[in-house]
Formats: C-alpha cells, structure tokens, sequence
C-alpha cells in the first residue's frame, strides 16, 4: 500500500501560465491540474489534495500562513498521512515556511515547495520540485526535522533558507550552515541534521510588527511612525553585527520607553548580531535600552517570529527568552 502524502496547493508561480493578453504569468492552475500534468508524481506516493488557493507570493498573507499552519497541525493527527507538501510563491516562500516549522510539533515532516518558471515556459520546475519535496518528507531521517524548503532538488531546514536571486533556479539557499542535503536519481540524501528547533506554541499572532531597514544616513522618522501608527513590535534590520545610525538611536528609544519590543538584525547574509562595537548606535549601546538580538535569523524570518512570540506573551522577559535564547 503506496503512503499518502498531503498536498497543499495555495499557489504561486507553481500554478501559473503566461497569459497571451499581457506577457506576463497568472494563476491559471489547481493542485489537480498540476497533478495532471505530471501524472507520474502519483506514482511516488498516494496524493490528496487541498485546494487552499491559488495565490502569487505577494499576495499571502500572515493569517493566510497561519491557516494553512492550521490545515497542517490537523491534517498531521491523521494516521494515514506519512507527511505533507506545500506549494507557494516563491517570493514569499521562506516566511510561510518559517512560521510553518515554528508551529510545527508533529513527528511527520512537511516542505514547503515552488517554481522559478510556469508550466508554458521552457524548462518549467514545478514538477521536479513537487517530486523532491514529496520523496523528502517520505524519507525516514526526514522525521522530527520540522518543515523543509525543498527547491532545486535541495532540502533545507525552513529556518535557514532564503531566497538569493530574483531568477536563477537555485535561488533558495542557506548561506549561514548551508543545506540539509538533496534529492539524487534514485536516494535522499540527509548530510546534515537539525541539533535543536525553535518551536512556538501560540494560540494566536499579533500581525502589527513592523519591519524597517537601517542604511547610511537613516534617523528616527519611520521608528516613529510605526509606534505612533500602533505597532506592537518592531524588527530592525541593521547593518554589520547590528549597529545602527546615531540619528535612529532616539527613535529607538521611544519605542523602548512605550515597552514596545525592538529586535535587531543584520542585512548580511552571513553571520548573527552581537554587541562587538560600544560606540553610539552599536550593538552594545542598544544591549543597554533593552533591544534584543536576533541570532543569524534575517529580518523576514524575525519578524515571523516576534509575531508569534508576541501572540503567545505580553511577558517582556519571556519575549526576551523566546527571541533570544533559541537555536538561531
């Protein structure tokens, strides 16, 4: 008796053509047309799916990631589900699939899965991936891993990966530990496992934190704009070890003396946030208002986890602790 892998079908470029009238590509397709396209991806496994939607990367949504989270925390409690795939724009592939892994606590693993080229174009990836991502979750190592990103026939912890390029099939990488390992002819191979998991277990999400970039130059003006618009939380993301202009350093503050949580990042792509430098606007000096330090996770990803964080507490200590004090 063949396994039975979920399939959650919400869209993205997976499931668009390149519309004659425009040029450009559209949602045209459903799981089952895609299903039908490749007719051999039923023979890896026994395929349901769910029809969550048919939506371009942009245009999810975290309540929209916090329902499919829910189809997966159901869907898994069933003993006849081996594990699941997602399929998903690729723009915004790598928040879904962190807020997935946060929430998830089932044994069975999930990816997360999309497409660099629609199924009209020349080369088109859609059914390549879907078989890698649907041979991962079946693999036996693959459990208690979480939610995997499988693109370009390479798996990586949900946690780690990011896209780097705006075109290139090999898009999706995880430029801190790199990849878990890939899909070959005939064998997943696992080179690497997860030592340790950020889990979450909230029973819902504050969706007002704001996320903003610090560059030369930058003062305090949107710090501002976001506490006075009602943010609950706000992600910086700044530059090098986590250092930021003098001229934001006020804004900074007021959104500390409001209790309003302030996580730091950095825009490299390489290496975590630390207080190296004690000058005004370095990582030391915000150490001492109360910012907190986000590890090597990137900006989108903290975002998606000072969301949760917040829906489970309004402790700032606990806050602390839940973004501080995890695997990354």
């Amino acid at each position: 008796m063949m396994p039975k892998v979920l399939l959650v079908f919400t869209g993205g470029t997976i499931g668009m053509r390149i519309d004659t009238a425009t040029g450009g590509a559209i949602p045209s397709l459903s799981g089952e047309d895609l299903l039908e396209h490749d007719p051999a991806l039923r023979d890896l496994a026994e395929l349901e799916v769910i029809e969550f939607g048919q939506y371009p990367g942009p245009h999810m949504t975290p309540a929209r990631m916090w329902e499919v989270s829910e189809v997966l925390r159901r869907e898994l409690k069933r003993d006849d589900i081996a594990g699941a795939v997602v399929t998903h724009g690729t723009d915004t592939l790598e928040e879904t699939a962190y807020l997935l892994d946060l929430r998830h606590v089932s044994e069975k693993p999930a990816a997360v899965v999309g497409a660099m080229r629609t199924v009209n174009e020349p080369g088109f990836d859609g059914p390549v991936n879907l078989s890698a991502a649907i041979r991962t979750v079946l693999e036996p190592r693959a459990r208690g891993q979480g939610v995997f990103v499988v693109m370009n026939q390479v798996i990586h912890a949900a946690s780690e990966a990011t896209k780097t390029d705006a075109q290139q099939l090999e898009t999706f990488q995880s430029p801190v530990f790199g990849p878990l390992g890939h899909v070959d002819v005939d064998k997943v191979i696992i080179g690497r496992r997860l030592l340790d998991r950020d889990v979450i277990e909230a029973e819902k999400f504050e969706e007002r934190v704001d996320l903003i970039q610090m560059y030369a130059g930058a003062d305090s003006r949107f710090i501002d704009f976001s506490r006075e618009s009602g943010a609950r939380g706000i992600v910086l993301e700044a530059t090098g070890r986590g250092n930021v202009p003098p001229a934001a350093i006020g804004g900074i503050q007021r959104a500390r003396d409001h209790g309003l949580p302030v996580v730091i990042t950095s825009r490299c792509l390489h290496g975590r946030v630390l207080d190296t430098y004690a000058y005004e606007g370095s990582g030391h000096d915000l150490r001492t208002r109360g910012v907190l330090f986000a590890g090597t996770l990137n900006a989108a990803k903290t975002r998606i986890k000072l969301m949760l964080a917040l829906g489970k507490t309004s402790d700032a200590e606990e806050i602390r602790q839940l973004m501080e004090s995890g695997a990354y």
